[in-house]
């Protein structure tokens, strides 16, 4: 999970503050040109900058999509700084490679995206105890409210093909997020992707775990190895609901990969790591939502 002591962590490891910053991969040119070149590579896709009617207000958000024909939807949720150029990018690529992506503002009630930018950047405190007092306010029933409308935009989508289940992708505080999405429509959502999601298994009674064996996804849990260190007894948890269901299931601590290393404007960006993830992504939706 990112937390102040996440920060202090990249620094012990001495990766400087500005490494893949907001101000240094600002442009969808410099993004392209972070990630491996297969990454942006592919089909002509469709690109459309959205707005969702939830129960609370409006969620800004990007969808994007083959140009072509009907395919599997996808519900991103990003990490904790929000819809950005980043996970644009990746949007653009996980379309490029057959599916319809919608990925949220998970901030909408209070600021637009992006809420990192040139001038609040997340390498300033103050951005930081914004977004966590944000965060704090993101509970399982306000995810529920989100989740069931974005689900239902996906649904309405001419690109998107209803007859094949939804797929779903949550980073650091999106872990948890993946895990409601797929208890909250168990026979619409049949895939549900964790990268470095941060308390998705606890000793807590409400313990998003705990809904796993009410769903019918399958699920990729990909551990950070610094938050494996911090909470070592969540693989267990997690890998004792998961193993005895029928379901495509991984858990898999990344040796090395420190917490937050998928995106690819993080200053944890690991590439080996991330293309390992996304590799494993693209495993479970075949499977899954075949």
């Amino acid at each position: 999970m990112c937390t102040p002591d996440t920060e202090a962590d990249l620094d012990r490891a001495g990766l400087p503050v500005g490494r893949r910053g907001f101000t240094a991969l600002a442009g969808a040119g410099a993004l392209m040109a972070a990630l491996p070149a297969r990454a942006i590579e592919g089909r002509a896709l469709v690109r459309r900058d959205v707005t969702i009617a939830t129960a609370d207000g409006t969620c800004d958000a990007y969808f994007v999509a083959p140009a072509e024909g009907k395919h599997p939807g996808v519900l991103v949720w990003p990490d904790i700084r929000g819809l950005r150029p980043a996970f644009r990018q990746m949007a653009d690529r996980l379309a490029g490679e057959g599916y319809a992506v919608l990925t949220v503002n998970p901030f909408y009630r209070w600021q637009k995206s992006p809420v990192v930018d040139a001038a609040n950047d997340w390498s300033n405190p103050a951005v930081r105890e914004k977004l966590f007092g944000y965060l704090k306010q993101l509970t399982k029933p306000i995810v529920e409210t989100d989740a069931r409308a974005h689900l239902a935009f996906l649904d309405a989508q001419k690109e998107v093909d209803t007859k094949r289940r939804i797929g779903t992708t949550g980073y650091c505080m999106g872990g948890p997020m993946v895990i409601y999405t797929a208890a909250l429509k168990p026979d619409r959502v049949g895939a549900a992707a964790s990268f470095h999601g941060g308390g998705v298994g606890t000793d807590k009674p409400d313990s998003p775990h705990l809904l796993i064996p009410g769903t019918s996804a399958g699920y990729l849990f990909a551990i950070a190895d610094n938050d494996d260190k911090e909470t070592p007894n969540e693989k267990l948890l997690l890998k004792q609901v998961l193993e005895p269901r029928p379901q495509w299931h991984e858990v898999e601590v990344y040796e090395g990969a420190m917490h937050g290393w998928c995106p690819p404007d993080g200053r944890a960006y690991n590439e080996a790591a991330a293309e390992k993830a996304w590799g494993r992504m693209l495993e479970l939706f075949k499977i899954e939502l075949a």
